[in-house]
């Protein structure tokens, strides 16, 4: 259980990236008040978390429906995540896990940002979608692990809030380099779990056996 706890939180924490999504919220938001900007924060990560929350209970039968196998799913979802990985270690821009050029500009012309682009794509981005029904799947039905999958998510929301409250303060202290590390750290252990990933549907597949 304890390693179903660490797996989640590590993965969460790099597909989700709290410190990065802090830094976009802090830009988008220079010229807003600190009132708003709390407010905007606290709404996107409920709707994001609500997202999230949703593809955690319904994508298992949202996969048996379009006929995808747990193989499959595992398989495809290391892809993903590596390729995630891949940007977050060279510090590269993601429509994984952050905003296009064309949504920040979309974005910047708004007043509320907390559902766009704060709690789509920036916490719930594809990449997080993926990783939670990654996870919720590998428990394989059993309800202890889903819950601390569940309870690690929420965790990690609650501490991507306090990076959004926060923001200004740790754009100012970390500074672009300081973010460059934390997001390279966090990619090269979401790149091994994504390979683990792979891995084990490759294996499960039965595509090498015999």
């Amino acid at each position: 259980m304890t390693e179903t706890a660490i797996v989640a939180l590590a993965t969460f924490f790099a597909t989700i990236g709290p410190v990065d999504v802090a830094a976009v919220f802090a830009s988008l938001t220079a010229d807003t008040s600190p009132r708003k900007c709390r407010s905007m924060a606290i709404r996107g990560t409920l709707i994001a978390g609500g997202i999230l929350i949703s593809f955690a209970l319904a994508g298992e039968i949202l996969l048996r429906s379009l006929g995808i196998s747990l193989p499959a799913l595992r398989t495809a979802g290391g892809i993903l995540l590596l390729l995630l990985a891949i940007d977050m270690v060279f510090a590269r821009s993601s429509g994984a896990s952050s905003t296009t050029v064309e949504e920040e500009k979309e974005a910047v012309a708004k007043q509320d940002i907390s559902v766009f682009p704060l709690a789509t794509p920036l916490i719930a981005g594809p990449g997080a979608m993926s990783a939670v029904i990654l996870l919720m799947t590998n428990t394989e039905g059993n309800v202890l692990s889903q819950m601390i999958v569940v309870v690690s998510l929420m965790a990690i929301l609650v501490f991507t809030l306090v990076c959004l409250m926060l923001a200004s303060q740790i754009q100012k202290v970390l500074g672009v380099t300081g973010m460059h590390v934390v997001t390279r750290v966090a990619g090269v252990l979401l790149a091994a779990l994504a390979v683990q990933f792979m891995f084990d549907g490759m294996e499960q597949s039965g595509i090498f056996s015999g």
